[in-house]
Order: C-alpha cells, then structure tokens, then sequence
C-alpha cells in the first residue's frame, strides 16, 4: 500500500511536534487527523462554540483541499464532544455545531457516516469538540 502524507499551515506546527500527519492519502482516501479550532491569533480556545466549530471545520476544508478533495467527498465524519456543566449549555454546544456543520458539509442528503462520542476533555483546554474526517479522493 501506498500512502502520502498530506499537511498545511491551518494546525500550525502541532503536528510535527507531535509526531503525527495531519492526513494520509491511502487507497484512494484521505485520512484526517483529529481537528480543534482555535483561535489563530492566541493559539488558544475560542470565545464561542460556533467560532471553535467554524475554525475546525475551515482547517478540514484547507487540508481536504491540499489532497485534491472536498467536503462533498467527505464519507465519515467522527465527533467528540466535551460534555458541558449543564444540559442547557450540551443543548446550545450541539446546536452550535449543527448550524455549522451543516455550512460545510450540507443540510441535503448524501450525508457522511457520523458517529459522535461524548468526553470529559481535549488535547487544548477549553476546546468543546475535535473533528476527524474521512473522505474519497476524486478520481
């Protein structure tokens, strides 16, 4: 098997000093490496669910686009979420989400595989989701 790894200036350098791609072409798909958004000008969280969303799902875009794909060849879409203090705020959170997921991988059918899964934390404190692709590489 073949595989090319695949990189852009959206996760900073993060993932060289981790050691890990921020995606692998293989086999005809594209492999994301889990995505938080943050804050560009502080290297931080984002004041607002949909603002971190917005950032995560912009840094998938620039990676999907630098492998020659798009949102439109997104296949699978897994999500973790942090669990918020209250339900109102899980509730707000999720909403949040799903208006901006809903910008970048459409409100139409065909939709992704989504499977999210509630955590307790992530890699960057104050982030409220990670976001990790799937996708097909056009032909």
């Amino acid at each position: 098997m073949s595989r090319e790894t695949v990189s852009t200036d959206s996760f900073g350098r993060i993932a060289d000093r981790m050691h890990f791609a921020q995606g692998v072409k293989a086999n005809g798909l594209m492999f994301c490496s889990g995505v938080i958004g943050f804050d560009k000008a502080t290297g931080q969280a984002c004041e607002s669910a949909e603002d971190e969303f917005r950032a995560a799902f912009e840094s998938i875009g620039e990676l999907l686009g630098a492998a020659g794909a798009g949102f439109d060849d997104v296949v699978e879409m897994t999500t973790y979420h942090v669990a918020a203090a209250t339900r109102e705020e899980d509730g707000a959170n999720m909403a949040a989400f799903g208006k901006v997921k809903d910008e970048f991988i459409g409100a139409e059918p065909p939709f992704p595989a989504w499977t999210g899964i509630t955590v307790t934390g992530l890699a960057l404190p104050g982030s409220r989701a990670e976001i990790r692709i799937v996708a097909k590489l056009p032909d």
